[in-house]
């Protein structure tokens, strides 16, 4: 059932997400591809080297992944995102009953009914992203990779679904490689987080190498801080090896795809340690020299 939204939520709807009436699949192709194209850089270069037939569809996925996500990182009022993701996910039931309006949903129609994708993957997200609007803080490692469930795996496991893969070997094994990425992705944006009011690094953890929150907040890196990002690099860089074997269990379309995001978040971890650990003081990143050459590599050992 679709959410009625008031029009002081609705028009927290960002100008370029919103459609009226029932878009025809032309209107979505276009609408879904748009948006793909001008958005990630890194999902572009991935999708250049799949069959021009799977483009479409990974745009549609694509689209799907980023409004939820700008509907609950981007909105800058609570109540208004969580209104917002109800209103996503009752287009997402309408679709999977067969009355998409939204060309998101027009477009992701097509795509879930020829890859037989089912309703989970999409809606782990949106818990993962209400999840975002309520919780600031994580007491357990354990509670951190409950998050990266809903936040990094579904991902992972579309893909799969879109290359022609659903057993649960190949699933089980991109969630390590997608947790990974999600985990290296945190400790890469500590500062940017901390700027949306949010840690990530368990306060188990924090607690056990004496760093306290307030050293966070004041950005203050200290040798016990150093310790504890080692710690956490560490066991990341594990969750990428345990991830491995998927490499040689999917075709080449797929393993150029995850080569680059594996060697990209193996990267973001190399350059963390590169900076002694002090993600407080300056943010590690790839310079786009880096980036080209890494895949450049990736070409030539296909």
């Amino acid at each position: 059932m679709i959410t009625t939204l008031s029009p002081e939520i609705e028009s927290k709807i960002p100008a370029a997400y919103r459609w009226q009436g029932t878009a025809t699949p032309a209107e979505a192709a276009q609408f879904c591809s748009k948006l793909a194209t001008s958005h990630y850089e890194n999902f572009l270069v991935a999708t250049a080297f799949c069959p021009k037939p799977l483009r479409p569809h990974f745009y549609s996925v694509y689209a799907y992944c980023r409004i939820s996500d700008d509907l609950g990182d981007e909105v800058g009022d609570t109540a208004a995102s969580l209104a917002l993701l109800d209103w996503w996910e009752g287009e997402l039931d309408a679709m999977y009953a067969g009355a998409p309006t939204h060309p998101v949903f027009v477009a992701l129609q097509s795509t879930v009914k020829q890859f037989g994708i089912p309703a989970q993957p999409f809606r782990d997200l949106l818990t993962a992203f209400r999840q975002d609007q309520r919780t600031t803080r994580y007491q357990t490692y354990d509670q951190l990779l409950g998050y990266c469930k809903n936040s990094a795996n579904p991902v992972g496991r579309l893909v799969l679904y879109l290359g022609g893969y659903s057993d649960d070997r190949r699933q089980s094994l991109s969630d390590y490689t997608c947790t990974a990425l999600q985990l290296a992705n945190f400790w890469q944006d500590v500062t940017r987080d901390i700027a949306k009011g949010r840690i990530y690094i368990p306060l188990e953890d924090m607690s056990r190498f004496g760093v306290a929150v307030e050293d966070i907040n004041g950005r203050r890196f200290t040798p016990q801080f150093g310790e504890l990002m080692k710690f956490e690099v560490d066991r990341t860089q594990e969750l990428f090896s345990k991830g491995e074997p998927l490499l040689e269990m999917v075709d080449r379309r797929l393993q150029l795809d995850l080569q680059m995001f594996t060697a990209g978040g193996l990267e973001v971890l190399r350059r963390i340690e590169a900076q002694g650990y002090d993600v407080l003081g300056r943010r590690p990143s790839i310079p786009k020299s880096r980036q080209l050459l890494m895949l450049t590599k990736r070409l030539f050992r296909l």
